[in-house]
């Protein structure tokens, strides 16, 4: 239960976490405790309802219930939302195998190794064969696929026909991380609105080394490195960080809590060295860690020695001798500074950290532009409704246009035609949305007065216009 405990304290500071609600789902479900298992699972659908793994886990659930009929139809319903995430497949063998449909149970074990090695299971695979799920001749001739996660992958089985080449740009096809590269990340720093100065801090860490690599080289600079975001949420720290990627023409690779935590003695440290592998193998990329705190907490807060090996093994990926970074930008993103183990902040790790702020005035009116772009807006005053998002994140900003948007269409739909959003909805909708940057702020400021011996938090002090 120790575990369960600090997944409720963490979800209590941030309760719309997913990598939190699917582990706390997952930690309940072990110890069969199925309506709190529910409970975390729907959570995670409230926030994203797409999502596959808890809609997966949610099956299994009713068929631990009894109820495998009900289950049968929801996984198919999975399965042809998500023809590519193999967990739902492998459940949907042991749901037919369950109903003595061994040669189905066959086939569908088949695709979800093709999609992943990873969840070979020899036992189940015994037990399907044993039942009569046999390969026809058919089959025998042909190959589970190699492992793909782009949109081509549609089939269970690999094609001869196709050559490897046809594949040259698939981003995945090495080791065993459910994990993948965005190829082209469809947004540059023209498209992410103010944040200059982050901007600037970005193009001397890694733009300006790639640019000119022998000038760099001379002064014993390298490209790549570690630089941590950090800031209130809402206010573009991933957005800004697809767009470095955009703007070196490099793979970005986004990395979740639940790709690296696993329950198995050092399997979290193993996933952790693989994510760097893969990147190194690609560079120049981007590696992106969201919510980095969650794995670079204060070792001194840690109760368990697992949570500190997997702090010592992130810190060695970062700097250490047999770690060869060159070309690999390191991104970490928090909304937390103050959670973070200081061992990250020295040099060779996170060694430069970047403020994210609220967008300021101007970048308050362009984040409004590119917001209204492609949308049915009449009489736009970017300036004037600028004036009127004062401490607006740029998530404040989107829900701004999202309650003026419901409401044109609600409109829309009573006639039957296209209705313009205008400025006076978005002007209301202004009025409705708090600016969830204030809370935000509240803490920080305790933090920046009393304890910032280190100057770690002076760039919040300017922007509250607080002297020292």
């Amino acid at each position: 239960m120790a575990d369960i405990h600090s997944l409720r304290q963490a979800l209590a500071v941030s309760p719309d976490n997913i990598p939190l609600l699917l582990m706390l789902g997952d930690a309940y479900l072990d110890q069969f405790s199925l309506d709190e298992a529910r409970s975390s699972y729907e959570a995670v659908l409230r926030v994203d309802p797409a999502n596959p793994y808890a809609k997966t886990h949610l099956v299994r659930l009713l068929d631990l219930e009894g109820r495998s009929s009900e289950a049968i139809l929801r996984l198919e319903q999975v399965c042809r939302e998500h023809p590519l995430f193999a967990p739902a497949w492998i459940l949907r063998a042991k749901l037919s195998l369950n109903e003595n449909r061994a040669k189905e149970a066959r086939e569908f074990y088949e695709r979800a190794i093709s999609l992943d090695p990873v969840l070979k299971n020899e036992d189940l695979l015994k037990r399907i064969r044993q039942a009569g799920g046999q390969r026809t001749v058919g089959d025998e001739s042909r190959e589970p696929a190699p492992q793909r996660t782009g949109d081509r992958q549609a089939n269970a089985y690999y094609d001869p026909e196709f050559e490897e080449d046809d594949f040259d740009d698939d981003p995945f096809d090495d080791g065993e991380i459910e994990i993948e590269f965005d190829q082209k990340p469809d947004v540059d720093f023209n498209r992410v609105g103010g944040m200059e100065s982050v901007k600037e801090d970005i193009r001397m860490k890694i733009l300006y080394p790639l640019e000119n690599r022998e000038l760099f080289e001379a002064y014993g600079k390298k490209a790549g490195g570690g630089v941590l975001l950090y800031g209130p949420p809402g206010c573009g720290k991933t957005l800004i960080s697809r767009a470095t990627a955009c703007e070196i023409n490099s793979k970005f690779l986004s990395v979740g809590l639940h790709q690296i935590l696993d329950m198995w003695l050092g399997k979290s440290e193993e996933k952790l060295h693989e994510i760097f592998e893969l990147a190194r193998r690609h560079a120049p990329a981007v590696l992106f860690f969201d919510e980095v705190d969650a794995l670079a907490a204060d070792r001194k807060d840690m109760r368990s020695s697992a949570g500190r090996t997997l702090i010592n093994q992130f810190l060695a990926e970062l700097d250490s001798e047999s770690s060869k970074n060159d070309g690999l930008l390191v991104l970490g993103a928090t909304n937390a500074p103050w959670h973070l183990d200081s061992a990250f902040l020295r040099p060779g790790r996170f060694d430069r950290l970047v403020f994210v702020p609220p967008p300021d005035e101007p970048a308050r009116e362009q984040i409004i532009r590119i917001m209204a772009e492609g949308k049915p807006v009449s009489g736009l005053d970017p300036a004037a409704l600028a004036k009127k998002v004062k401490d607006f994140s740029g998530a404040d900003i989107k829900a701004v246009f999202d309650q003026a948007i419901e409401g044109a269409l609600a409109e829309a739909m009573k006639s039957g035609k296209i209705v313009p959003v205008t400025q006076k909805q978005l002007l209301a909708a202004a009025k409705n949305v708090k600016p969830s940057t204030r809370k935000w702020f509240e803490s920080a400021r305790n933090y920046a007065l009393y304890a910032n011996q280190s100057g770690f938090y002076d760039e919040i002090l300017h922007y509250l216009g607080i002297g020292k």
